[in-house]
């Protein structure tokens, strides 16, 4: 059977592409999303089956289908094993077991302690779990905005991101604020195969610096400071850096959270002197709004996290550095939703 006549639609190449990077899918429903993407490109069986590393049978098999049933032909049709006696019921006491929590006194289940209090395995209990999305050992947090005007600010703000005004910049602005510089104390054992780069416990602190940022929203460029203190001076300082890098008299938005250096009479007392600052706060604990918080989390992990600073001068100087390469190929965030039918119109 020839396969380099094998044509796909648009519509079947992309969902078969989003078969193969599926982080989720099962990997045997990815592996035959990927026999035919390779077999469509126009490689022969021989070798596409030493690239998979499977048979020509294999491929003929899953090509076959695909021919005669498109992406339907792509299903298995193994029947598997008929469900045991009394597994409906063994389920719904699992489910419910799980939702009710343990009554040992600890806070959630394991799969083998719901399993011995309900006699049966620990994969009875993981296939029910899976099957129904159930993760008892994790824990996320979340908070709730208070704010009445929520809707009103997020508008706002979002409506900058996606419909920036013509002629005008946007900043996201912020401090990380008490970066510590900690020198170990102990040699810093290298990364080596089968063994993870090593910190000893012990450190000695040098004092805590603070980064002004601000990310420039339709180029992902990111303006810095670093400063000792972190005072409404130092802040309005920074938003005056900010005016020094634009044109004279051009419109600069600046998106801030609610901290209180940010709403200071010294503020107040630059916007007089400056009207083309328009300030746009974020909604109470609402941070999340600011996309200068998504840079913030990429220097901690990168920089900060686990860095070794052997002064303060030597933190702030690898801060910088990492900030100048970062300005190199920075790039826009692009603003989206998870689910777009709970989304905010600007």
């Amino acid at each position: 059977m020839l396969a380099n006549d094998l044509k796909l639609t648009p519509e079947e190449r992309d969902e078969l592409q989003r078969r193969v990077r599926s982080r989720s899918m099962r990997a045997e429903d990815s592996r035959r999303a990927r026999v035919i993407l390779e077999l469509a490109s126009g490689r022969g069986l021989r070798e596409t089956a030493t690239r998979l590393s499977c048979s020509t049978s294999y491929l003929q098999r899953w090509l076959r289908r695909f021919r005669t049933e498109r992406l339907g032909g792509l299903v298995a049709r193994h029947k598997g094993r008929p469900a045991a006696k009394g597994a409906a019921r063994l389920e719904a006491r699992i489910l419910e077991w799980t939702r009710r929590g343990p009554d040992d006194g600890s806070t959630h289940w394991s799969t083998r302690r719901l399993a011995k209090k309900l006699g049966t395995t620990h994969t009875a209990v993981v296939r029910v779990w899976n099957r129904y999305g159930l993760q008892p050992h994790r824990l996320r947090h979340h908070m709730v905005s208070d704010d009445p005007d929520f809707e009103t600010k997020a508008a706002d703000i979002i409506g900058l991101y996606l419909h920036p005004p013509a002629h005008a910049a946007v900043f996201c602005v912020d401090e990380k604020t008490a970066i510590q510089a900690l020198d170990r104390l102990d040699p810093v054992l290298p990364l080596s195969p089968g063994r993870a780069q090593s910190h000893g416990f012990e450190y000695f602190r040098h004092g805590t610096l603070s980064l002004y940022a601000a990310l420039e929203t339709q180029s992902g460029e990111i303006l810095r400071k670093t400063a000792r203190r972190h005072t409404s001076a130092e802040f309005v300082s920074f938003l005056e850096d900010i005016v020094a890098s634009q044109p004279s008299g051009k419109v600069i938005h600046v998106i801030a959270d609610n901290l209180s250096a940010h709403k200071t009479k010294l503020v107040d007392a630059f916007l007089e002197v400056h009207p083309n600052v328009r300030m746009h706060f974020t909604p109470t604990y609402s941070s999340w709004l600011n996309q200068v918080e998504n840079w913030f989390a990429k220097i901690q992990r990168h920089v900060i996290a686990r860095g070794v600073f052997s002064s303060l001068h030597d933190l702030r100087a690898k801060l910088l550095r990492y900030i100048r390469h970062y300005n190199k190929t920075a790039t826009p965030i692009q603003w989206t939703y998870s689910n777009p039918k709970r989304r905010i119109k600007p």
